[in-house]
């Protein structure tokens, strides 16, 4: 049985958030977090530093690769300094389009940051943060 390996090629930008990610960190006592374990295996967590109800601070985590890496990097550069109603409307195909696109394959990825984006919206809104607990989420 002969297999080929597929090649994917990622734009300059990808490479580059890829590569020297922003935010990429664990932030003590955030004011929000989003835990979503994604269908592809990947994990995204999002923390969110607010100020009232606009993102002062925003940084995550992952176990993904690239595209992965690159869309938290983006997401939360993208999200410092808006309100959470705002940034809460970006779509993924906002974030790809920021990162100069994504390779079919990859759109997942940025469906997964932004739906862990969302999950740290939602930990606030419920107040879970009193508890001190996140509701951990998988793709469905």
């Amino acid at each position: 049985m002969e297999t080929r390996e597929q090649t994917i090629t990622y734009s300059d930008r990808v490479l580059d958030e890829a590569t020297h990610p922003k935010n990429m960190r664990r932030m003590p006592d955030p004011d929000a977090r989003g835990i979503v374990h994604g269908r592809c295996g990947d994990t995204m967590e999002i923390y969110l530093r607010l100020d009232g109800e606009t993102i002062k601070e925003a940084t995550f985590t992952t176990d993904g690769h690239e595209s992965a890496i690159a869309c938290g990097s983006m997401l939360t550069t993208l999200v410092r300094g808006r309100s959470m109603e705002a940034a809460g409307k970006i779509s993924p195909e906002e974030l790809m389009e920021a990162l100069g696109g994504l390779p079919e394959a990859k759109h997942h990825c940025a469906k997964l940051t932004v739906n862990t984006f969302l999950e740290a919206i939602a930990d606030r809104r419920a107040g879970e943060r009193a508890s001190g607990q996140a509701t951990e989420k998988t793709e469905g």
